[in-house]
């Protein structure tokens, strides 16, 4: 077991991803001590799919949980058995945004702990610009579908939320992002078309970063792209799987498959492909708000 300091400084991960850590972890020892989730399940008077959940880093853990887990392995080693215990404390401290618990989708609330944790997002819309590059009025505009001036009071918050998410694009370790949009989302007057033609301004400030890149799909190749956007997670943690996020109306979907992580990347890939090239894409912007 890698009995790394979760709170080293370069560790760069979040409550969730110390959740998804700990559960491959656990999981692996499970498998190696030749014990079934069912004999794990009556060990802590649990369910076997909450022993599921836990090596999926789905839910937090209890500390005498894990405990007599790693006893059940036949984990006896001081080092390895404090190291679990530490990544139980730290993976059930809250995230920044649990303070928006009220405003915040309880299927979101692994995607932000997640996308904090990735060193790579590649991303792909065909409807609305990306929310870690949306300006706040813009994000205002699609929270609010349309009308800003909806009294519900979870709209504020939401966008908070949207605009705290977007400091890990400036922060100390900031992750690569890719992303691919259909041409459509330039047209599409989100907001108004002066909110509009504020975030492609913003668009062309951030594709100056060096660890962002931006792709248009053109119209002429929009018949051939993806029916619905995605993003694929990637990880410096090797204890952590490559993740693609689906999100739907009512929740989101979390794939980690093989086949399915492949189905997505070539995707993606083709995607780039049919896109315009980063250069020619920023004339497509410029071009476009001379229009507006």
């Amino acid at each position: 077991m890698d009995t790394t300091d979760p709170e080293a400084p370069d560790s760069g991960t979040g409550p969730t991803a110390r959740r998804m850590i700990l559960g491959t972890q656990l999981r692996r020892l499970r498998e190696a001590a030749g014990v079934t989730r069912a004999q794990a399940a009556w060990e802590i008077r649990a369910s076997e799919s909450k022993i599921s959940r836990m090596e999926l880093g789905r839910v937090g853990c209890k500390e005498r949980d894990v405990v007599d887990l790693l006893t059940m392995y036949g984990v006896h080693d001081p080092a390895e058995r404090e190291w679990a215990v530490e990544m139980v404390k730290q993976a059930n401290r809250p995230g920044w945004w649990r303070s928006f618990n009220d405003t915040l989708p309880t299927w979101f609330d692994n995607y932000i702990g997640l996308e904090e944790a990735a060193t790579r997002i590649r991303t792909y819309e065909l409807m609305f610009v990306p929310g870690l590059v949306q300006t706040e009025s813009y994000a205002r505009a699609v929270i609010s579908r349309g009308n800003p001036d909806n009294p519900d009071p979870t709209i504020e918050g939401r966008v908070a939320i949207r605009m705290r998410r977007q400091k890990l694009l400036t922060g100390p370790k900031p992750p690569r992002l890719w992303a691919v949009l259909d041409e459509a989302v330039l047209h599409r007057p989100v907001g108004g078309m002066a909110v509009l033609k504020e975030q492609l301004e913003h668009l062309l400030e951030v594709i100056k970063l060096p660890t962002i890149s931006l792709q248009i799909v053109p119209f002429d190749m929009s018949g051939y792209a993806v029916e619905s956007a995605f993003s694929l997670l990637q990880f410096a943690e090797p204890e952590l799987p490559n993740i693609a996020y689906l999100e739907h109306l009512n929740g989101a979907s979390y794939l980690e498959k093989p086949d399915e992580l492949e189905l997505y990347g070539r995707a993606f890939d083709r995607l780039t492909v049919d896109a315009e090239t980063p250069d020619r894409s920023k004339e497509i912007l410029i071009k476009r708000m001379a229009e507006i």
